[in-house]
């Protein structure tokens, strides 16, 4: 049976725990504000008892420890968010008032709620569209009849709304799943195929009016990638480039196209495809200086469900060996949705592993897929249904969160954009951990028990220590 968990009194006011600052003062003493999700508890993004750092010596290694280190800085953290797909934004045109209110509120509000600053979005149809459709009539390879019209009804006024919500700016980005059928070889949005050549500068141009129309409505665009998983042939909308094909459309059409169109400031981002074969793709963009220099980053998706279990030292690996270019997350989702699954505490972990694990390779921002879907874990025209952190019914206008929402928003409310990841490490596998110091010179670390008994450790900065405790299946954010 699917559960609706209400923002109750206190839970609204956990939302305003500020970190303390006491200036240049050392830490003995200082207070640690602790927030808290745990399994088999009412505690999500719930305050816990504050802790206080004291001396503490050489530690044992029969005690579990998290170190942290603000000293030791890496890459600047730039924001947590998700996709406005055409499904989340006719779902959301499809709740009474005050639910929309609340949507807005929990997810972009730092505040009240958990202040997603990232967003993506789809040019042309994707599954989670309630059908096919482009922005240009057949065979118009001048784009004189180009328009976003189809996006006018629900996603337009979408992301209208949520730019208000987030304070007047998002950084929103931009991902085709196909280009129209004519320009393809199978003459057809699904199923893969590939660009024909003739095309090519099309297809470039077709990014620069879309991305002006947005503008003209008022939506700054801030990034785009160049294909979503160009590796795999689909069911939905899909279509496939070699690491080759990539790299020579970006450098040839458009990475001059956007410069061109003065649109050099827009992050232009390859890949976006899984960690399995994200080195290759990297290494053959990158290593080529004529399309590298068009390059801003390499995202990448977590779906490597085929090979067994995710891959995540191959973020690491890109970092290391491309340390100028910016790493993301561009997509990641529970699925298949089920409500009888609804409540299963491990598609939070997956989460809170995954963006935990991302942060420490060097990846500087996180998307979430889909940021609402219904009931049917849709709309979707292929019946491709996977889980949304939210969810409506439609038929009675409420809104259901799963536990995922607050493992993300244990990251996304206190990891202020500009901060800086710090060093951070556990002596206990089943802890993970990472941590950042906030533009304002809060640190933020976060500690998940992935196991099955809660487990006693110390929080270290330097020979200063506070005990606290990690419930089973739990997360924490500490902050001072």
């Amino acid at each position: 049976m699917k559960r609706s968990i209400l923002f109750c009194a206190s839970i609204i006011i956990i939302f305003g725990v500020q970190a303390q600052n006491k200036g240049k003062a050392g830490l003995e003493g200082r207070k640690i504000s602790v927030v808290i999700t745990a399994e088999n508890t009412n505690f999500r993004l719930a305050k816990s008892t504050q802790l206080q750092f004291s001396p503490q010596g050489q530690p044992l290694e029969t005690v579990p420890c998290v170190f942290v280190d603000p000293s030791k800085t890496f890459q600047t953290f730039i924001g947590i968010g998700a996709a406005l797909t055409d499904a989340s934004a006719e779902t959301f045109a499809k709740l009474p008032g005050e639910k929309q209110e609340e949507f807005l509120r929990v997810y972009f509000d730092r505040d009240k709620g958990i202040g997603y600053k990232l967003a993506r979005t789809n040019m042309n149809s994707c599954d989670f569209s309630s059908g096919s459709y482009t922005y240009v009539a057949e065979n118009d390879k001048e784009l004189k009849t180009f328009s976003v019209a189809y996006d006018e009804q629900f996603k337009i006024p979408f992301i209208k709304r949520i730019i208000a919500a987030a304070g007047g700016e998002i950084n929103l980005y931009i991902s085709p799943w196909s280009p129209p059928a004519w320009m393809k070889s199978n003459k057809n949005m699904l199923q893969g195929g590939k660009l024909l050549p003739e095309y090519y500068q099309s297809w470039a141009n077709y990014f620069i009016r879309f991305i002006k129309a947005y503008e003209d409505q008022g939506i700054p665009v801030w990034g785009l990638t160049v294909q979503n998983e160009p590796m795999a042939k689909q069911t939905w909308e899909s279509c496939m480039y070699t690491a080759d094909e990539e790299r020579d459309f970006i450098k040839e059409y458009l990475g001059p196209t956007l410069w061109k169109n003065g649109m050099q400031s827009k992050k232009l981002i390859a890949w976006d495809h899984n960690r399995d074969l994200m080195y290759h793709r990297a290494s053959a963009i990158l290593n080529d200086s004529a399309a590298a220099k068009y390059v801003w980053g390499i995202g990448f998706h977590w779906y490597e469900s085929w090979t067994g279990a995710p891959i995540p030292e191959n973020v690491k690996r890109v970092a290391e060996a491309f340390p100028q270019k910016q790493l993301l997350l561009t997509e990641a989702c529970n699925y298949p949705f089920s409500w009888e699954t609804f409540d299963q505490w491990h598609w939070g972990e997956n989460y809170g592993a995954s963006i935990i694990t991302d942060f420490n390779n060097g990846a500087v921002a996180w998307t979430d897929w889909n940021i609402l879907l219904d009931e049917t874990g849709g709309p979707n025209h292929v019946n491709n249904f996977c889980f949304a952190p939210v969810h409506a019914d439609t038929r009675d206008g409420s809104l259901h969160y799963m536990n995922s929402f607050f493992y993300i928003g244990h990251f996304s409310k206190y990891i202020i954009p500009g901060a800086k990841r710090i060093a951070c490490s556990s002596s206990r596998a089943q802890l993970l951990t990472t941590g950042f110091k906030n533009p304002d010179g809060t640190i933020v670390v976060i500690v998940m028990n992935t196991g099955d008994s809660q487990v006693e450790y110390r929080l270290y900065v330097g020979d200063q220590a506070a005990e606290t405790v990690s419930l089973p299946h739990s997360i924490m954010t500490l902050m001072f």
